[in-house]
């Protein structure tokens, strides 16, 4: 079974929306865009390289994969990021879209839920989802989310889409390693655990 991980930039109150460039999402008059930017540093570069080497495959909504077929291609040759994501397979979420044109692209086919089960099941390694981020809440909605790379940078947005909508399903993870970047970045990695368990503290209880 491969592993399907969700990484996005994720601000203190839970915005994930347009991290990377003023125009990048202005859906809803979004105005705050790029406010990822002036923390993504050397460290936070360096993991995002670690990152790619893993992916097998990337999972992609319609925006991102337009976005990122726009300007990945522009990389150098020897970009680590650019170079990797350009020979990986990349699967595309797509209602509208009819053909995807940057190399080693395919639209998914029939129901997305049954499409993403089924790559889950075949042979390779980690499957990447980025951005994506109504894709990302139908993933959790049914609980096809493996693990979650959350970059939360220091910054309070106060509108815009939020990564955990009402349709997340309850579930635990454990904290699988963390670090926190010079610019205050606390990047988390966090892999399913199972159901949620429960409990209770305060000094009735003895557990305080």
């Amino acid at each position: 079974m491969r592993t399907l991980m969700v990484t996005e930039f994720v601000s203190l109150d839970g915005v994930v929306q347009g991290p990377g460039g003023p125009d990048e999402d202005r859906d809803g008059g979004f105005d705050h865009g790029g406010w990822a930017a002036p923390y993504i540093d050397d460290e936070v570069l360096a993991r995002a390289i670690g990152g790619a080497a893993r992916a097998d495959a990337l999972l992609l909504g319609r925006r991102t994969y337009e976005e990122f077929a726009a300007t990945w291609p522009l990389a150098a040759a020897d970009d680590p990021i650019g170079s990797k994501w350009a020979a990986v397979r990349k699967h595309v979420a797509s209602r509208t879209l009819t053909s995807v044109t940057w190399q080693n692209s395919a639209l998914l086919e029939g129901d997305v839920l049954d499409a993403v089960a089924g790559l889950k099941k075949l042979d390779g390694g980690e499957i990447q989802v980025h951005g994506s981020i109504r894709l990302v809440q139908t993933l959790l909605a049914h609980d096809l989310v493996d693990e979650l790379q959350l970059l939360v940078m220091p910054v309070l947005i106060g509108s815009g889409k939020r990564l955990f909508g009402s349709g997340t399903v309850p579930a635990r993870f454990d904290l699988a390693a963390s670090a926190t970047t010079r610019s205050g970045v606390v990047i988390g990695r966090y892999a399913r655990a199972g159901a949620i368990t429960y409990g209770a503290v305060g000094p009735e209880t003895g557990n305080w």
